[in-house]
């Protein structure tokens, strides 16, 4: 069993997946100025690759969306499948140099943030069988028919995407009623879906996991793997409850001083320390996560730009004993304090 590496849709994404529906809904006359109707959205924005939204931004789109185009059957998967390996960047190319579907889809669901979903995929690979769980319980019920159509089969076409062929589902079944256009479903899945079930799911053949990929690059892989949890780390860090945290973690003007502790962060956000820590979890991060990279970017501004002893560092970053904060420094970059000194110095 493989759980995502989020705990719900929340979470910060790029403009390709609004810019997609826009795009679709202007084929079929709806203006962009309707579908960007209530957010603070701007066509030139739909062009920039680097553009960051919220969650709730797209779901404010989706919402236009589904207004717009109510008398349109399927269209759920008329827009799932418009998404292609393209459309999610770094991360669709480190899927297609995966060894093997079932390597990018375990690195899929570590990285599904850098996704578009709203809908939570847990993977079980049993004997026999391999089976996504759907879960669509966050969605709101007003989009979340629309958005487990969307997902579900932009998931498929991704993974037939990246085996360069249809791939057959084993079983197909979802939450809700048996729509009219259950034909249109059945395109996708081959298999004949089944509706009203307990959960939405989808299975296939797990020797079709093991196959390797059309376009696997072990170099390749490799050099999109780091690039995903830099760009992991980035949207983490400008966004949340993370940079929240941060923004306490790091000292003022007055100069470098020993990071707080967990409980004065959590009154200075108005929060109980519990529910800091459930807050952080949820965000897939902790206050120890977040400590050690303030702690490590501030160790290094001093053991550059100032002529402080290890001592003094490890003093003013709050370790008790110089040795404890060595290990730590060795621990994030592979170098003790000094050594890193001596490198960045020759440098110069």
């Amino acid at each position: 069993m493989q759980d995502p590496g989020i705990r719900d849709w929340n979470f910060p994404r790029g403009i390709a997946s609004v810019a997609l529906m826009v795009g679709y809904a202007g084929e079929h006359g709806v203006p962009v100025a309707r579908m960007l109707a209530g957010t603070s959205l701007t066509e030139p924005l739909l062009r920039d690759p680097d553009a960051q939204i919220d969650a709730q931004i797209e779901l404010a789109v989706i919402r236009n969306l589904v207004r717009e185009l109510a008398d349109r059957p399927a269209l759920g998967v008329e827009i799932g499948r418009r998404y292609r390996i393209t459309t999610f960047g770094i991360f669709g190319f480190a899927c297609v140099s995966s060894p093997t579907l079932g390597e990018a889809i375990s690195f899929a669901l570590r990285y599904l943030e850098l996704s578009f979903t709203f809908c939570l995929p847990v993977a079980e690979w049993r004997a026999g069988e391999f089976v996504a769980w759907v879960h669509d319980e966050l969605i709101p019920a007003d989009v979340r028919q629309f958005l487990v159509e969307r997902d579900v089969t932009a998931m498929h076409q991704v993974m037939s995407d990246l085996l360069g062929r249809h791939l057959p589902l084993a079983r197909a079944e979802f939450r809700f009623p048996e729509p009219d256009y259950a034909d249109r479903i059945e395109e996708v899945t081959v298999v004949p879906p089944r509706f009203g079930r307990p959960r939405n799911l989808f299975a296939i053949d797990p020797v079709v996991l093991d196959q390797p990929l059309p376009q696997a690059n072990e170099q390749t892989w490799a050099m999109c793997l780091a690039q995903c949890r830099d760009l992991v780390h980035r949207r983490r860090a400008r966004t949340g409850i993370a940079a929240d945290v941060r923004e306490l973690l790091v000292p003022g003007t007055e100069g470098f001083t020993a990071p707080p502790g967990i409980d004065s962060v959590a009154r200075g956000l108005n929060m109980s320390t519990r529910t800091l820590r459930r807050h952080l979890d949820a965000a897939g991060t902790s206050y120890r996560a977040l400590l050690d990279e303030v702690r490590r970017a501030l160790a290094e501004e001093m053991l550059t730009t100032t002529p402080l002893s290890v001592s003094d560092v490890a003093i003013r970053l709050g370790y008790a004993e110089s040795s404890t904060f060595i290990y730590a420094f060795k621990r994030w970059t592979g170098a003790t304090p000094a050594a890193y000194r001596r490198e960045r110095a020759v440098r110069r």
